[in-house]
């Protein structure tokens, strides 16, 4: 298995939570998103993910992107332990709840869209700031009153899922702009939880090979 991504990418980051808690080894690709104008634009990289995104996973001859489709073959693929545990209706909680993060507020807020706003729609630093405050603040809104309705130790229930795998790199991010979580108190709490475990801070983007000051 192998797995291109950026150490500091939040889609990159849920899929080594899940290969880690899958117990999966995998052989880890560096792709500088920054670097000599960015290497997922290069001509190599876009052969094997047109999309010019990371993650890409390689699976013998299973080539895969997007990181939730890459979590639902490693399910179906290896299915223990899961990451959709619990009955049809919590599996179908830990399936909105990783859409909400994966499909509604990254792809508003991730590099290649910080990076239109700032050459294209010449955003100052101020006006960014902006940007990423409203569409956190919106989402994590909306996803504290989710966790009222179904958090326990983890954001569905007691027991480890995809949910949590989209939240952990999004609460990371979150801190990384400055975004104040204070007003989400069982986002933050499920958040501890989910730093302790081992799966999970072995993923942090500190601790991969390509990680940066």
């Amino acid at each position: 298995m192998e797995l291109y991504g950026y150490w500091r990418s939040s889609a990159s980051y849920r899929a080594r939570i899940a290969l880690n808690y899958k117990q999966l080894e995998y052989n880890y690709i560096p792709v500088h998103l920054i670097k000599d104008g960015g290497e997922q634009h290069k001509q190599s990289y876009r052969q094997l993910n047109p999309n010019g995104l990371v993650p890409t996973f390689v699976d013998g001859t299973v080539i895969l992107h997007q990181s939730l489709a890459i979590m639902e073959y490693l399910e179906e693929k290896y299915p223990e332990p899961s990451i959709l545990p619990g009955s049809a209706r919590l599996r179908g909680c830990i399936r909105a709840l990783a859409l909400d993060i994966a499909s509604e507020l990254q792809p508003l807020i991730n590099l290649r869209v910080q990076q239109y706003l700032t050459r294209e729609l010449k955003f100052d630093d101020a006006q960014k700031n902006a940007w990423l405050q409203h569409w956190f603040r919106q989402s994590f809104t909306a996803f504290e009153r989710n966790l009222e309705e179904v958090a326990g130790d983890y954001c569905v229930g007691n027991e480890f899922s995809m949910a949590d795998i989209c939240l952990v790199p999004q609460v990371y991010s979150a801190e990384r702009f400055g975004i104040d979580i204070t007003p989400y108190p069982i986002l933050r709490a499920v958040y501890a939880r989910l730093c302790e475990l081992p799966w999970v801070a072995d993923a942090h983007p500190s601790k991969q090979p390509d990680a940066e000051n």
